[in-house]
This record gives C-alpha cells, structure tokens and sequence, in this order.
C-alpha cells in the first residue's frame, strides 16, 4: 500500500531515475526498477537484513565492505554505487522509501497509475477487473496498475486508493449515504432518526 513518501527519498529517487534513463532510456528506467524492487524485496522479507540497512550502530566502513561483498556482481555496478552513496551519506534505512519514490517516477513517466483496490475478499473475476480497469483509464487519462487487498470488514463493493484519493464505493459507504439523504430529507412526515436508529 502506498504511504506518503518525503522529500529526501524523492530527490535521491530522482538522481537515480535520471542517471538510469541517461544510461539505458525507457528500457533503463524498468530495469532499474525492477532492480530495485528486488533488493527491498529482500529486505522486507529478511528481518536481518533490514537491520543491515538500518542500524546506526554499524560502522559505514564495515557496511560498505559488506554491501560490495554481498551485491557484488548481483545486481548493476549503477545500484551498488547508489547504496554506497546512500551508506557513505547516513540515508541507507531510507532505501524503502526511496524505491516508493522511484516507483512513483516510473508510473508517471510511463503514464501508468497505481490503484490499490480493497474488497472483502481481495480479488475480483476477470470480467469485473478488466471492467474496472477502463472506467479507470478513461476517467483518470492513465494505465492503471491495480493491487488487490482484502478488507474482510467490508460488507461488499470495493474501494479505490489512488495517490492519496479515496474513492469509497463500498456497501457500508453506500448505506451511510443513503442514511444521510434520508435524515436530509426526511422519510414523509415520519420521525426518520427514529426509524433509522
């Protein structure tokens, strides 16, 4: 799920973004996101490792020794210096929110949009993604990129996180509408907070 990502975290994102569509155009930007996602893939499953990254009780020389013994040859000598910077610079722990960032960068220069996508089950069929994918490009001008995830409180429907808009089109959000419109409105001269309670 997105989370709000700051200001140092996009601009090394962006240094990093622009030295890989320097070095390899559009197909440099992919890879090194994909590149990217990886090693934080790692850390994110590897409680350990995330520690490595993290801790500011290691030294940043014995880091650095440890990043060239561990990426080495692994990944691309472009994003084993950029971890090295980042060491050398105290801004390693912000790894995560710098491949969000990225990531953010990506999608926009590919005009694609990430959406996530919460219903009580977390999935939908094939018909109803391919639906809901249209009516999201034509309503928002981009490609979207959906991530399902299961809200088991939901009663049904779905709700939309894009960027930082939430579109609730789920039952609950349904049924407080229609609570509202009909205290609003009242229910023909009967009592409609009583008959509602």
């Amino acid at each position: 799920m997105p989370t709000q990502i700051d200001q140092v975290a996009t601009t090394y994102a962006r240094s990093l973004f622009e030295l890989a569509r320097e070095l390899g155009g559009d197909a440099g930007v992919a890879s090194m996101g994909a590149e990217l996602r990886e090693v934080c893939g790692i850390l994110r499953a590897d409680r350990r490792a995330m520690e490595f990254f993290r801790s500011p009780i290691i030294d940043p020389a014995q880091r650095t020794a440890s990043l060239k013994r561990i990426f080495g040859g692994r990944v691309t000598d472009t994003l084993l210096n950029f971890m090295l910077v980042l060491n050398r610079k105290g801004r390693l722990a912000e790894l995560l929110a710098i491949e969000g960032a990225y990531d953010a960068l990506e999608q926009e220069a590919f005009g694609r949009v990430e959406v996530d996508v919460f219903t009580a089950s977390g999935s939908v069929d094939e018909a109803t993604k391919a639906s809901l994918a249209a009516d999201l490009k034509k309503s928002i001008g981009k490609e979207p990129v959906m991530h399902f995830y299961a809200d088991p409180a939901m009663i049904g429907g779905l709700k939309l996180r894009i960027g930082d808009r939430l579109i609730d089109g789920s039952v609950a959000a349904q049924l407080r509408r229609m609570r509202s419109t009909l205290l609003d409105r009242g229910l023909g001269g009967r009592d409609a907070g009583a008959f509602l309670a």
